[in-house]
């Protein structure tokens, strides 16, 4: 079978032997080509892919099967989905995860498992060391998405929990007070809080690849009207890390955000990009809607802090 690939090709090189071994070969027409791979890491790319004016619905020959492993919403995979059976092309919903996002080579055979709504077993067993079949369209998106949600919380659970150790002890400097094993953590928290602890905060899995993954989560939530406070506000600090600089660093790196400035500018941040982009001096009203004269709301917290 001969394809052609769009999207992230840092995956496709990873893959690509595997594809090659199993019998696919990468063609760069696409009328010669039977399957159309895409791996996206923004809704609009992949959404600008497909449904653009000579996009892959459009100019894909008749027959030809359209797989994606990127991660959006469940709405969008059935609409893509619909579209392709109108179009008389085929259309497998395949969103890849990783085992470890923090595996120095995320996208090896054993550290993939795909969510997979119809057939293409012989393609994603070759891409995939894990394949999970789902049922009806929209499903494997909405188990990518739950993946998500869960990985986010082991995120921020090992770097909140990381950073509230050190500052304690940096409080109590003299008074006898020793780092503490943080325990009760996940498997995931666990390996992101050792990455945190050894400094491990480059990464071919970047933060930009993690917030593509929490604005697909959210904007399925979003289609189902439920708010998501906390996934709300591990995309805000994912976010704020790509402002300061971090976008192709490890999720390992959201530690930073919570460090002193000096070890940020030591890993090649700097905040000062946030003050520009977020444009709040220090003497502009705070973000609970008090000014300067009325940080003493009685609530026992300094507002401007």
């Amino acid at each position: 079978m001969r394809y052609i690939f769009f999207g992230d090709e840092n995956f496709h090189d990873d893959i690509a032997v595997r594809l090659a071994n199993a019998g696919f070969e990468r063609c760069a027409d696409i009328e010669e080509a039977s399957a159309i791979i895409t791996f996206c890491t923004s809704q609009s790319a992949l959404e600008d892919a497909y449904f653009d004016e000579g996009g892959f619905v459009q100019s894909a020959h008749p027959g030809a099967v359209l797989i994606d492993f990127s991660a959006s919403t469940p709405g969008f995979a059935r609409e893509l989905g619909a579209v392709a059976t109108v179009s008389d092309l085929g259309f497998v919903e395949a969103p890849i995860a990783l085992e470890d996002m923090l595996d120095p080579r995320p996208f090896d055979e054993e550290n993939l498992v795909c969510y997979a709504v119809a057939a293409a077993q012989g393609l994603l067993n070759a891409v995939c060391g894990r394949v999970v079949e789902c049922g009806a369209a929209g499903t494997a998106q909405l188990m990518r998405a739950v993946r998500t949600l869960q990985e986010a919380a082991a995120v921020v659970s090992a770097v909140e929990a990381n950073a509230l150790v050190r500052a304690a002890h940096r409080a109590a400097l003299g008074n006898g007070l020793s780092d503490v094993a943080i325990s009760g953590l996940s498997e995931p928290a666990e390996r992101m809080l050792e990455a945190v602890r050894e400094k491990r905060f480059e990464g071919a899995f970047t933060a930009e690849m993690f917030l593509s993954e929490l604005q697909a989560a959210l904007a399925s939530a979003d289609d189902a009207d439920l708010i998501l406070p906390q996934a709300e506000s591990t995309m805000h600090l994912v976010e704020l890390l790509e402002v300061i600089g971090g976008s192709f660093k490890s999720p390992a790196a959201l530690a930073l955000v919570y460090g002193e400035e000096a070890e940020c500018a030591e890993n090649g941040l700097d905040w000062s990009r946030a003050e520009e982009v977020y444009g709040r001096g220090a003497d502009d009203d705070d973000d609970y809607g008090y000014d300067d004269e009325e940080d003493d709301c009685g609530c026992g917290h300094h507002h401007d802090h």
